[in-house]
């Protein structure tokens, strides 16, 4: 089932009005659905590569905007779905621990998570069920975010379909240099 909604979502990359697609995929990736934007990101940027910055933009702001509902999802929602589970069966301090941690570390794995391929909709969510600042949850989503497609739309529009293979089969190795090099560089700002 997950392959055919993947194979769906490659041939809208395909549509007359795919960037609004891609918008829609991106935007529900950032909090519900299962595919990323990628699907549809590489096959549009190498068919029009003088359209990848422009397509790499419209998912940054529709997975930022995908991203604030996650956010919401966490922030509304947890409460009334899973916390009392989650006190039902005796984990209320585990949350408590869980908050703890997240608060402390939360914009680093922001900026981690939302480089990689690892689903961001974790990050959102996980965000607003913690109560993570929402300004520093912004301003990192878009860092990331917009580096994570930039990045992408960079390479496919200078090397072409040859890096296409390449990023497909390693796109955790691509993007998970990328974020600690982001991350490497915040904690020079830090320290300096």
């Amino acid at each position: 089932m997950l392959r055919a909604l993947y194979d769906r979502v490659l041939a809208l990359s395909a549509h007359r009005h795919a960037p609004g697609w891609l918008a829609g995929v991106s935007f529900a990736e950032s909090s519900v659905f299962p595919i990323p934007p990628d699907a549809m990101l590489i096959p549009m940027c190498i068919a029009r590569p003088d359209q990848a910055y422009r397509y790499a933009f419209i998912c940054t702001i529709a997975s930022v905007l995908g991203g604030i509902a996650g956010y919401a999802i966490g922030y509304y929602l947890f409460e009334a779905l899973a916390e009392p589970v989650l006190r039902a069966y005796g984990y209320a301090d585990a949350l408590l621990r869980f908050e703890s941690w997240y608060e402390q570390w939360g914009a680093t794995v922001i900026l981690i998570k939302g480089l990689t391929p690892i689903p961001y909709k974790i990050v959102t969510i996980a965000s607003g069920a913690a109560k993570f600042s929402f300004a520093i949850f912004i301003a990192a989503s878009v860092v990331t975010r917009g580096a994570r497609f930039f990045l992408l739309a960079f390479l496919l529009r200078r090397f072409g379909p040859p890096i296409r293979d390449f990023i497909e089969r390693r796109l955790t190795l691509v993007t998970t240099s990328a974020a600690a090099g982001i991350v490497a560089g915040f904690v020079v700002l830090k320290f300096l």
